[in-house]
């Protein structure tokens, strides 16, 4: 073996620590509300996070827009769009998909 270079047991033995902790970060949350379904405080978050974590993506977007109108445009008009199919059809996906589209082919084209 070279000087400096791990051996195969140990790479394995890295990638077998990797994984468990993968495994274990990713049961976690899952096993936790297992224990905490029936918390108020939990009911609680369910009904009020998405409308908080919105909020903070909506922000987070649109904090570098520029203060020139034409970059509010694109931004404006791809969120009013991605509100109103949200309403309409309550499918997330759909909206967030036709949104981003929106807001990248208006950037494309105006700006």
């Amino acid at each position: 073996m070279t000087a400096g270079v791990p051996g195969t047991a140990y790479l394995l033995a890295g990638l077998g620590v990797m994984f468990l902790v993968t495994l274990a970060l990713r049961a976690a949350p899952f096993l936790a509300l297992t224990r905490l379904r029936d918390s108020g405080v939990v009911r609680y978050l369910g009904r009020t996070m998405p409308a908080g974590v919105m909020v903070v993506l909506v922000v987070y977007t649109l904090r570098d827009t520029a203060t020139e109108l034409g970059s509010w445009v694109p931004a404006a008009v791809a969120l009013g769009l991605t509100l109103a199919v949200h309403l309409a059809f309550r499918r997330a996906a759909a909206s967030i998909v036709l949104g981003t589209a929106t807001y990248m082919l208006l950037q494309t084209l105006l700006v």
